[in-house]
C-alpha cells in the first residue's frame, strides 16, 4: 500500500511511539517570534533548563509588533533578543532586516521538502507549500522542541483536495483557498493534513502555494502540503545549488531527490474533494467565519473604511504587484483611492519592501494615497498599524475574519490583493476590472 507525503515524513522522522497513535518526531526546524516564544523562554529559565537543542535549527524573528508599540511588546522583544544572543543563534532577523515569519523563513531558504517544522503560531502550516510537515504548536510543545528537538503528534489522516481546471482572469490563489474553505467548512479538515493537488497547484508559483497552505488551518487542518516539483526547486535553488548548503549539481538532481517526498499513486486518503477552479470568480468572506464566502459580485457596493494589503498570506512581491496593477488606469496613470478610505500596505519582509521600491510599486501606492509601513503582523491581529474602530469595515488580504480580529467591533472581509485595491479605489467592494477606469 502506498503512502502519503505526511506518512513518509512521519516514518522518516519518528524517534519514539510511546503510546497509542502518538508519534514523537525529530524536528528539522523550530521557528520563533517575539509573541509566543518569550513565554516558553521564561518558563525554561524558571526550570533551570535554559538550553537549545541545536542553534543551527532554530530561527527567530521580531515580526508581530515591529517595532514595539509599548513597554510590554518591547519587553517581549528584549526577552527574545537576549535569548538569541545568549545561545548564539545565528539566524535572527531583527528590526530593519526582518519580516513576517511565514514570509521571511522561506525567503531565507529555511524550509526544505521532507522537513518537520514547528512554531508557536497557527499559520506555520504555510511552509507545507514546500512539501514539508509544518504545524503550529502550544507553549509546552514549543519548549520541548527548543530543548530537545522533538515534538509529539498524533499521526494525521490526509484529506486530498484536487484543484482541477484553470484559473480565469482575475482569479488567484486567495480565491482558491476561500473556495476550499467555503466548500468543506471551518472544521472540514480538522486534525488532518490538507494535501493540495491538481493542475491549478502545478501552475501556481511558490507564493501562490504558500497563500493556499497558509489558510489550511482556517479549515481546521494541522498542515497544508503541496508536492515538491520544479517550481520548488527553482525557488530554493540559491540555497541548494552549487553555492548553497546542499550543493546539488543541477536542478534535475535536486528534483529527482525531492521525488521521494511525493505521495504515492496508491496512497490511501481520509477523503478526496474535487473542485473545478475554472468556474471560480473573485471571492470574499462575509460575517465572522472564513467559510462564509460570497463572490465579489454579490457583495458589490458594500462599504469599506479601510483597505489592508499585507500579512503572511498576501504580503509577498507578487501580491504587491497585483495590487499596484489594480491601481492603474487604462492610460497607465495611478488612480487615487476614495476619500472615505484609508489604505495601508505592509510588505511582508524588508527584502520585499526593497524589491517593491526598486520596481516603483511603493511609489504607486503612495501616489494612490496608501500609507506604506514596514513589515509587521500588527494590523492582522488588531495589535498595531491598522486597528479598526467599532463598526468599521476593512477589505483585507489577511487570513482571519473572526469577530474583533482587527479591532473590537470591526468587520473584516478577506479577499485578494487585486480585489482589495479595487475596493480602495471605489470606497466599497466592487467587481470592476483592474484598469477599467
Amino acid at each position: 500500500m502506498g503512502k502519503t507525503l505526511a506518512e513518509k515524513i512521519f516514518e522518516a522522522h519518528v524517534v519514539d511511539r510511546p503510546f497509542g497513535d502518538t508519534w514523537v518526531l525529530k524536528l528539522d526546524r523550530v521557528f520563533c517570534h517575539e509573541i509566543t516564544t518569550p513565554i516558553a523562554i521564561n518558563d525554561l529559565v524558571s526550570k533551570n533548563l535554559d538550553r537549545v537543542f541545536d542553534v543551527s535549527k532554530i530561527k527567530a524573528v521580531i515580526d508581530h509588533v515591529s517595532p514595539a508599540k509599548d513597554s510590554k511588546t518591547a519587553e517581549q522583544g528584549k526577552t527574545l533578543r537576549d535569548w538569541v544572543r545568549r545561545h548564539h543563534i545565528k539566524d535572527f532577523f531583527d528590526i530593519g532586516r526582518n519580516g513576517i515569519c511565514h514570509a521571511i523563513f522561506p525567503e531565507k531558504g529555511c524550509v526544505r521538502p521532507g522537513f518537520t517544522v514547528i512554531m508557536g503560531d497557527s499559520h506555520t502550516c504555510t511552509h507545507g507549500a514546500f512539501g514539508a510537515f509544518s504545524a503550529g504548536v502550544g507553549t509546552t510543545d514549543l519548549e520541548v522542541g527548543i530543548l530537545k528537538g522533538v515534538c509529539a503528534f498524533r499521526k494525521p489522516e490526509t484529506l486530498r483536495i484536487n484543484l482541477n481546471g484553470k484559473l480565469g482572469e482575475g482569479v488567484c490563489a486567495k480565491d482558491v483557498i476561500l473556495a476550499i474553505i467555503g466548500k468543506i467548512g471551518v472544521g472540514g479538515a480538522t486534525g488532518k493534513v490538507m494535501e493540495l493537488r491538481g493542475p491549478v497547484i502545478g501552475a501556481l508559483d511558490m507564493e501562490g502555494r504558500m497563500t493556499i497552505c497558509n489558510m489550511a488551518v482556517e479549515a481546521g487542518a494541522t498542515s497544508g502540503v503541496c508536492m515538491p516539483d520544479a517550481a520548488t526547486v527553482d525557488y530554493l535553488w540559491p540555497f541548494i545549488g552549487p553555492e548553497g548548503e546542499r550543493n546539488y549539481a543541477s536542478r534535475e538532481e535536486a528534483l529527482a531527490d525531492f521525488e521521494k517526498w511525493r505521495s504515492d499513486d496508491d496512497a490511501v486518503y481520509a477523503g478526496i474533494v474535487d473542485i473545478d477552479c475554472s468556474a471560480l470568480e473573485p471571492l470574499a468572506t462575509v460575517n465572522y467565519k472564513p467559510d462564509q464566502v460570497k463572490t465579489i459580485r454579490e457583495l458589490e457596493g458594500t462599504r469599506v473604511d479601510q483597505v489592508y494589503i499585507g500579512s503572511c498570506t498576501n504580503g509577498r512581491i507578487g501580491d504587491l504587484r497585483a495590487a499596484a496593477a489594480a491601481l492603474r488606469g487604462k492610460d497607465g496613470r495611478t488612480r487615487k483611492i476614495a476619500d472615505t478610505v484609508r489604505g495601508i500596505v505592509s510588505p511582508a519582509t524588508t527584502e520585499i519592501f526593497n524589491m517593491a521600491l526598486k520596481e516603483g510599486l511603493i511609489q504607486i501606492f503612495l501616489d494612490a494615497g496608501f500609507c506604506v509601513t514596514n513589515a509587521t503582523c500588527g494590523a492582522c491581529l488588531g495589535m498595531s498599524n491598522g486597528v479598526l474602530a467599532e463598526g468599521e469595515v476593512c477589505a483585507s488580504t489577511t487570513n482571519r475574519n473572526f469577530y474583533g480580529r482587527m479591532g473590537k467591533g470591526g468587520m473584516v472581509h478577506l479577499m485578494s490583493p487585486a480585489s482589495a485595491a479595487a475596493a480602495a479605489l471605489a470606497g466599497c467592494i466592487t467587481a470592476a476590472k483592474p484598469g477599467a477606469v
